[in-house]
C-alpha cells in the first residue's frame, strides 16, 4: 500500500492518504496477530498447507479492499470494493469501475499492482507449493518432460524455487514495460500495463483498455508477452538454466498451447473478413490475433468490443477461456494440459470400442501416464463443471438473464474478466448477491477448485 502513496506524491493528485491509513491499519493488525504467537514453532502438515493457501488469497484480498473503501473517488460500496480487490489479486480483471481516465494515479497504480502481486503468488503456488500438497498441476509433468520440470520443484528447496521464479517474473515484467514504452506508451502506462500483462490480469488504466492507444505495435507487444506469460514458468526456468529452447520444443503442452492460439486467430480472421467486419486485411488480422490471444489466455484486454463481433466468435472466444494457459503459468482456466489429457482419454476410449481386447495407454511425450493422473484430471473436470453450474444457477435465480449469467461465471471462474450481455464492459450493473457469488467463483478458479473445495469436507476438520 506504500507504492500507490508514493505514486500519489509524485503526481500530486492527493490520493495517497487512504493508502497510508490502510498501511497503518494492516501493520497494526499484523503485529497484534503475530506478537502473541511469536514463539510458536512446528512443522506444517498438508492440512495446514491447504488452509494457508486459501487464506493467502482471502485474507490479503480482504485487506486489499480497505483503501478502496476509504477513497472518496471512486466512492465504492463494501461489495464493490471487495469485488474489485478480489478481481485484482486473483488476476481476474473483472471490474465495477468506470471513468478510469479521470481517476487518480494512485488508484490506477494500485489496481495494476494488485494483479502483479497476485500473478506472482499464482506462480509460486502452482510450481512450488501445490505439488507438495499432492494436487498441483505440475504433478502431471512427472511423466516425460525435459529438464527440471519433471520434478515437483525446480530446485531442492521451496525458498530457492520461489527466488528463481521471482527473478524470471520480475525480468519479464521489466522487458514488457520497456517494450510498451518503446512502442509508444507513457512511462506510467507502460509500467501499469506490464504489471497486468505478465500477470495475465486484464486491468487497464483506461476505460477503452488497449483500444485507447489504437496502436498495432502496442497490440503486438501485448500478444507476445501474454503468450510468454501463458507458458509454464518452469519451462522458462529450464530455458534460462540450459541456455536452450529445447524445453519448449519437446514440451507437449507448449505445442498444444501454441496450436490453439494459431487456430483461434485463423478462425477469427476468416470470419471477420468473410462478414466484412473490417475491410482492411491488416486491421482484421491485428484484431483477430489480439482478441484471440487476450481471451484464450484469460487476460481479457480489449481493443474493441468482441461481444459485437459476428456469428460464433464471441461464444467461441468465451469457450476458449475454459482451456486457458499452461499449468504453472499466470493464466486461468482448466489449463491446456488437462484439456489435452481429456482429449487423449477420449481417443483411447474410441480405440477401445474398435479394439475391445487391445490395451491402450495414454502417453505424455514418450512415457505412459499412470491411471491415477487421468482419474485426477477427470475429477478436476467434474468439480469444475459442478462449481460452474451451481454458480450460474445462483446468478439466474437472482434475476440475471441466461447469457449474462453464463458468461459472467465463465469470466470469473476462468479468471478472464469480460463477458457478454450486461457484463460485456463491466460488472457495475449486476446485483450485490451475484457479485459475492462471482467472488467465490474467482477464488475457486484461482485455487484450482480442489484447494478450496477440500475445506468444505468434514474429513478436513477432523483431528
Amino acid at each position: 500500500m506504500l507504492p500507490p502513496a508514493l505514486v500519489s506524491a509524485i503526481y500530486r493528485d492527493g490520493g495517497g492518504v487512504p493508502f497510508l491509513l490502510s498501511f497503518l491499519f494492516c501493520l497494526a493488525a499484523g503485529v497484534l496477530t503475530w506478537y502473541p504467537n511469536r514463539n510458536q514453532k512446528g512443522d506444517l502438515r498438508a492440512r495446514e498447507g491447504f488452509l494457508i493457501v486459501v487464506l493467502f488469497w482471502t485474507v490479503l484480498a480482504s485487506f486489499s479492499a480497505i483503501p478502496l473503501l476509504l477513497l472518496d473517488a471512486p466512492n465504492l460500496s463494501v461489495t464493490d470494493a471487495f469485488f474489485e480487490s478480489f478481481s485484482g489479486l486473483t488476476t481476474t480483471g473483472a471490474t465495477v469501475l468506470t471513468g478510469l481516465d479521470s481517476m487518480s494515479h494512485a488508484v490506477l497504480f494500485y489496481r495494476q499492482q494488485l494483479q502483479w502481486l497476485g500473478g506472482m503468488g499464482i506462480i509460486v503456488l502452482a510450481v512450488a507449493v501445490l505439488p507438495m500438497l499432492g494436487i498441483g498441476g505440475m504433478q502431471l509433468y512427472r511423466a516425460e518432460t525435459p529438464g527440471p520440470v519433471k520434478d515437483s520443484k525446480m530446485t531442492p528447496r521451496i525458498a530457492d524455487t520461489a527466488k528463481h521464479l521471482w527473478y524470471i517474473y520480475l525480468s519479464l515484467t521489466i522487458l514488457c514495460g520497456v517494450a510498451y514504452w518503446l512502442a509508444g506508451m507513457s512511462a506510467f502506462d507502460a509500467i501499469c500495463h506490464a504489471f497486468s500483462t505478465i500477470a495475465i490480469g486484464g486491468f487497464s488504466t483506461h476505460d477503452a483498455s488497449m483500444g485507447y492507444f489504437n496502436s498495432p505495435a502496442i497490440n503486438l507487444v501485448c500478444v507476445v508477452f501474454l503468450i510468454i506469460a501463458g507458458v509454464n514458468f518452469a519451462l522458462h526456468y529450464a530455458a534460462v538454466q540450459n541456455r536452450s529452447f529445447k524445453s519448449y520444443i519437446f514440451d507437449p503442452e507448449f505445442k498444444v498451447f501454441i496450436s490453439i492460439q494459431i487456430v483461434l486467430t485463423l478462425v477469427c480472421f476468416i470470419v471477420l473478413m468473410t462478414e466484412g467486419t473490417y475491410s482492411d486485411a491488416d486491421r482484421a488480422l491485428d484484431q483477430a490475433l489480439f482478441q484471440s490471444v487476450s481471451i484464450s489466455t484469460t487476460a481479457g484486454f480489449a481493443t474493441t468490443s468482441f461481444a459485437d463481433w459476428p456469428t460464433l466468435l464471441p461464444i467461441l472466444l468465451i469457450f476458449s477461456s475454459f482451456i486457458g494457459g499452461c499449468a504453472g503459468s499466470t493464466g486461468g482456466g482448466m489449463k491446456v494440459i488437462r484439456v489435452f489429457l481429456l482429449y487423449l482419454q477420449g481417443v483411447r476410449e474410441l480405440n477401445k470400442l474398435v479394439h475391445p481386447k487391445a490395451i491402450f495407454s495414454i502417453k505424455l511425450g514418450k512415457k505412459a501416464l499412470p491411471p491415477r493422473v487421468i482419474e485426477a484430471v477427470w475429477g478436476f473436470f467434474s468439480a469444475y463443471a459442478a462449481v460452474f453450474v451451481i454458480c450460474m444457477l445462483l446468478l439466474i435465480a437472482s434475476g440475471i438473464d441466461d447469457i449474462t449469467a453464463f458468461t459472467a461465471v465463465a469470466a470469473c471462474l476462468n479468471n478472464l474478466g469480460p463477458g457478454l450481455g450486461e457484463v460485456a464492459s463491466n460488472f457495475a450493473s449486476i446485483n450485490d448477491f451475484s457479485k459475492w457469488v462471482l467472488i467465490v467463483a474467482m477464488l475457486f478458479g484461482r485455487l484450482e477448485i480442489f484447494t478450496l473445495l477440500v475445506l468444505f469436507t468434514p474429513a478436513f476438520w477432523r483431528s
